[in-house]
């Protein structure tokens, strides 16, 4: 179509894409865990590597716990997030980086992929169809946004990133967990990079934490969302979707709203949450 093609950007009521723009400058950025996949990619991680025998059932019932208590109680206060730095990715340290890479396509491929959600692939695939940029954007290493990203055939990730020393994760962080006000930020920096017009991008999330991201585009929408991002869409008049339906919307939407003090009965929401 040459330098005439044009692009949707923005979405409707339904989250759907709209408006005509040029090709250039425009880009849809998803969050991974609970808006383009049902639960959480980390975790689905680590139980493939349990599935290989990388962990002892003890060590990924360890994990999946901190997942959740992160999920429940991570805020922007330095303590919290100092913490979350420093086990998020500990149990990876002296993994050679190849052997995690071919990994995270195998999990992908067995327990990642049946997980995606079918509204929220159909989204991305709008968005590239029209030309425009597709980002995920996550909490999860950048590895696994990249293997998703790639086999979803989109642009790119954005994800947290693990120190590697001789070819080997260290269990160290570079720079930051990659939630929150960090998310909006790197959404600056690669439209920066990039040549992006954020007025005219798109954004996509579940968790009221990336409230900064969704503020962050012209136009945000609200997916699966939980009970204070859902407050905040219909404050702001953004659009809400949701590909839950029925017994599953409630139980998807346990993680993210029990309250701190309901943390006694956390084992019982996690396993309601990942037994899917």
């Amino acid at each position: 179509m040459g330098s005439s093609r044009k692009v949707i950007v923005g979405a409707d009521d339904r989250g759907d894409p709209i408006g005509w723009a040029p090709v250039t400058g425009a880009a849809a950025f998803f969050d991974v865990d609970n808006t383009m996949m049902r639960g959480a990619s980390l975790y689905w991680f680590a139980r493939g590597l349990a599935a290989r025998d990388y962990f002892r059932p003890g060590d990924l019932a360890r994990f999946a716990w901190q997942q959740l208590r992160f999920r429940l109680l991570a805020t922007e206060h330095a303590g919290d997030m100092s913490r979350a730095r420093e086990t998020a990715l500990a149990f990876v340290a002296g993994w050679r980086v190849d052997e995690i890479e071919r990994l995270t396509w195998e999990i992908f491929d067995e327990l990642i992929e049946p997980r995606i959600w079918a509204g929220a692939r159909a989204l991305a695939q709008q968005h590239l169809e029209y030309g425009q940029q597709v980002w995920l954007v996550s909490a999860a290493p950048v590895e696994i946004g990249r293997a998703i990203a790639a086999r979803l055939g989109l642009s790119g990730a954005i994800g947290t990133v693990a120190e590697v020393r001789d070819g080997a994760y260290t269990g160290r962080l570079v720079g930051d967990l990659m939630h929150g006000a960090a998310k909006a930020a790197a959404v600056r920096r690669l439209a920066e990079v990039e040549g992006l017009d954020l007025a005219r991008c798109t954004a996509y999330s579940d968790s009221s934490n990336d409230i900064p991201m969704l503020s962050a585009v012209g136009q945000a929408v609200a997916v699966n969302p939980d009970a204070a991002l859902l407050r905040v869409a219909r404050e702001r008049g953004w659009p809400v979707r949701d590909f839950r339906t029925g017994r599953r919307a409630v139980k998807i939407a346990v993680p993210s709203t029990v309250a701190a003090g309901a943390l006694a009965g956390a084992g019982l929401a996690l396993r309601r949450h990942f037994a899917r």
